[in-house]
């Protein structure tokens, strides 16, 4: 991953995880986002319409940091690249993803969460990670204890962040950002309240940066 790319997503501080049903709401929900403050989203590859609801948000938004996350295999790397993603998110470490992602140029953060998978991750040269299932692996105490020991390893947890304690994660060293849907939660999107997502953006985005 280049360091202006992690420079912007360390800027963003949260990057809003999307899960699109409807690919008719992919514009709106980009426009909400950009609008209130927060123009970065990293849609997931968990339903049909994320290749399409990335390429509407591109199209629309050309300035907009767009990454595709839940991608587990080259064919998905190569959709989320065509469909116009900066980058590429995983739940887990497949070297073979990994090699792929590199091989094909687009920045890759896989998911790690002990200190085998960080070792691996260095070995193929990634030290931006992100650490998944935050909450369910230990939180912030296991996030200080992987960074102890490696030095050159930063952060992006995801999974159980929330308003509540998204600034403790924000304020440990080398956690560059967090991922996180409170703002942008499945039903919200499903039921268009656009204006209630602006809120719940605008609120996230005075919260990290307080």
């Amino acid at each position: 991953m280049s360091q202006q790319l992690i420079e912007q997503l360390k800027e963003f501080k949260v990057i809003p995880v999307i899960q699109i049903n409807n690919v008719e709401q992919a514009v709106p929900l980009a426009k909400t986002l950009v609008e209130n403050g927060l123009p970065v989203a990293e849609v997931t590859f968990r339903t049909e319409a994320a290749e399409q609801a990335i390429r509407l948000m591109r199209d629309a938004y050309p300035a907009m940091c767009i990454g595709a996350g839940t991608v587990l295999n080259a064919d998905q790397v190569d959709r989320a690249k065509a469909a116009g993603a900066e980058f590429v998110v995983s739940p887990g470490l497949n070297p073979n993803t990994v090699r792929y992602c590199q091989e094909r140029g687009i920045a890759m953060v896989p998911g790690v969460n002990n200190p085998s998978q960080v070792e691996q991750a260095l070995e193929l040269g990634l030290t931006f990670l992100k650490f998944f299932p935050a909450e369910a692996s230990g939180g912030i105490n296991m996030i200080k204890s992987l960074l102890a020991p490696y030095v050159d390893v930063a952060f992006m947890p995801t999974g159980g962040i929330g308003k509540a304690n998204v600034s403790d994660y924000l304020a440990i060293d080398r956690v560059h950002c967090c991922g996180g849907t409170w703002m942008v939660a499945p039903k919200l999107i499903e039921s268009e309240d656009w204006d209630e997502i602006g809120r719940l953006v605008r609120e996230a985005v005075e919260l990290v940066n307080s």
